[in-house]
């Protein structure tokens, strides 16, 4: 049938196209590394002038895990809210930053830190790898972030064709990174 999101064989590993529950099924994800340096308070602008590490678990991985990643100009980070007590967690709508001239919008169409399971992702400028640390600019998370994953930035990934997107997220961002 077109347009099924789901097929049939795939529901049990996937729940299934009407949202129904996925058998409580529980993600763990160990960090590959914490954020070292950079700022130590949450703030939501001017991220751009901030640099920081991104110190890899020597448990887990050996300089060779980084090679090549010197190569490439931005870095792709996946990284955990961990300062978000589970009480701030949002599952509805709200207005961003509280601001009562932006629309009510769904937690799932804004950016926001209080996301149900508290992953952040980021895009930063690598500056330099040295070993088990990556040295960044750019990077929105606050020393000792626990990190879960590294991707080098490859603009083939990036979206395919025109992007759009609504007037109060323009704002909202017109300070983030200056």
């Amino acid at each position: 049938m077109a347009g099924k999101a789901v097929d049939e064989a795939d529901e049990d590993k996937a729940g299934n196209a009407e949202g129904k529950d996925l058998g409580g099924q529980d993600v763990v994800c160990r960090p590959v590394g914490r954020v070292v340096g950079g700022r130590t308070e949450v703030a939501d602008d001017h991220w751009d002038r901030e640099t920081a590490v991104i110190r890899l678990d020597a448990e887990q991985f050996g300089p060779e895990a980084l090679y090549g990643l010197a190569d490439f100009s931005h870095l792709e980070v996946v990284f955990h809210f961990d300062r978000v007590a589970p009480e701030k967690i949002e599952s509805g709508a709200r207005r961003p930053r509280g601001n009562p001239d932006w629309p009510l919008v769904g937690i799932f169409a804004q950016r926001g830190k209080n996301r149900p399971n508290r992953l952040g992702v980021s895009r930063c400028r690598v500056l330099a790898v040295e070993g088990l640390d990556v040295r960044v600019a750019g990077l929105d998370a606050v020393d000792g972030t626990p990190v879960l994953d590294l991707k080098p930035h490859m603009a083939e990934f990036g979206p395919r064709g025109e992007t759009t997107q609504p007037q109060w997220s323009v704002e909202l961002m017109r300070e983030y990174y200056e």
